[in-house]
């Protein structure tokens, strides 16, 4: 019955946050949004719809766990599998603005939740400063947007559609309601599932929320950016990695501490690990980006090589593994050097070869 719960739960949550960034999509086109912020904010915080449900789901049930698992674990998801999968499907070229102002920005909003919630909860001050960043970061996108080129805006116009004034207002509130009512059922269904299933297994609701319930719940990103990338909408399927991660952390988090009477209690694991492993992951999208603006194969390989590693070590540390150590001294003692070794020297042939162009 749990897995039932679970697995039934994440399939309605993906299949809600679809029909409610269909329905927003057409509606903020036909109220005349310009198509890049419709892809920017509309379609990047619908795919995090799941997310939000859920949390606040666990937030109702008194499970601050589930709230911090889910948010930090879906944001190092989306970076390392989502991003490590496009890119082996195809290498993926990364505008100029992303490496300039949008990965700057998702560190920025990183390090914050660290600030915040190193007392070891997010109260509602705290939650009130996320809200308010959300809100000044999707007024910076409506900004930049009209400063964009017209290639960029025919991509996400041939992605998410033209705007379309007066026309089909009614399908797309139609379309709206049901997804959000989905996203509600989905994710109690799957808090409830989340929770048997840690009890059973006699893990934490955080190792659930950090593994299970954050890829289940990233689904939709998953399928967005897959598709973007088959198309060759590459910026899409990078935009919408990044959007989304800046969401969930000003967005969810800050949403679930305004509305939870005590705020969002901070496990010290989460402080000590996971949240630090989040911020690195963020801050090695610079390199990697900037190395040629593009994330080859063998990049998009590592990302994918370092989530099988980190959950694996969530798994391990759950059941204090007797391979942890031997597992633990590996990651840090070679893969992590040699990975930085290697960044370092794709680095410094970019600006020695950026110099001799000059």
């Amino acid at each position: 019955m749990m897995w039932l719960l679970l697995i039934g739960g994440l399939a309605v949550l993906v299949v809600g946050a679809d029909l409610l960034v269909r329905g927003a999509s057409r509606l903020a086109g036909a109220f005349g949004i310009p198509p890049l912020v419709i892809g920017l904010t509309v379609v990047a915080y619908g795919t995090s719809t799941p997310e939000m449900a859920v949390s606040l789901g666990a937030v109702w049930k008194n499970q601050p766990d589930l709230v911090m698992g889910n948010a930090v674990g879906s944001t190092t998801f989306n970076v390392l599998f989502i991003l490590g999968l496009c890119a082996l499907m195809k290498p993926l070229t990364v505008a100029a603005q992303l490496v300039r102002v949008d990965v700057p920005i998702m560190i920025a909003t990183a390090l914050l939740l660290l600030a915040l919630a190193a007392d070891g909860v997010i109260s509602r001050w705290d939650g009130l400063i996320l809200v308010a960043g959300i809100v000044a970061y999707t007024g910076f996108v409506i900004w930049q947007s009209r400063r964009e080129s017209a290639a960029v805006k025919q991509e996400y116009a041939q992605e998410f559609g033209a705007p379309k004034r007066g026309r089909q207002l009614g399908v797309s509130v139609v379309l709206i309601v049901a997804g959000l009512g989905l996203c509600v059922l989905g994710a109690r269904w799957s808090v409830d599932g989340a929770v048997q299933l840690a009890r059973s297994f006699g893990v934490s609701e955080l190792v659930i929320g950090l593994t299970v319930v954050a890829a289940g719940t990233s689904m939709p990103e998953v399928v967005t950016s897959l598709v973007a990338t088959y198309r060759g909408q590459r910026d899409i399927a990078i935009g919408n990695v990044v959007g989304s991660n800046i969401y969930n952390v000003l967005a969810i988090v800050g949403v679930a501490g305004l509305v939870a009477p005590d705020g969002v209690a901070v496990a010290r694991s989460v402080l000590t690990f996971d949240l630090p492993v989040m911020i690195a992951v963020s801050v090695a999208c610079l390199p990697i980006f900037f190395t040629g603006h593009s994330i080859s194969r063998w990049e998009g390989a590592v990302f994918l090589g370092y989530y099988v590693a980190y959950t694996a070590y969530v798994a391990l540390a759950a059941q204090q593994h007797d391979a942890l150590p031997a597992f633990s001294a590996v990651m840090e003692w070679f893969v992590l050097p040699l990975t930085g070794i290697t960044l370092a020297v794709f680095v410094a042939r970019t600006l020695k070869a950026s110099a001799s162009r000059a």
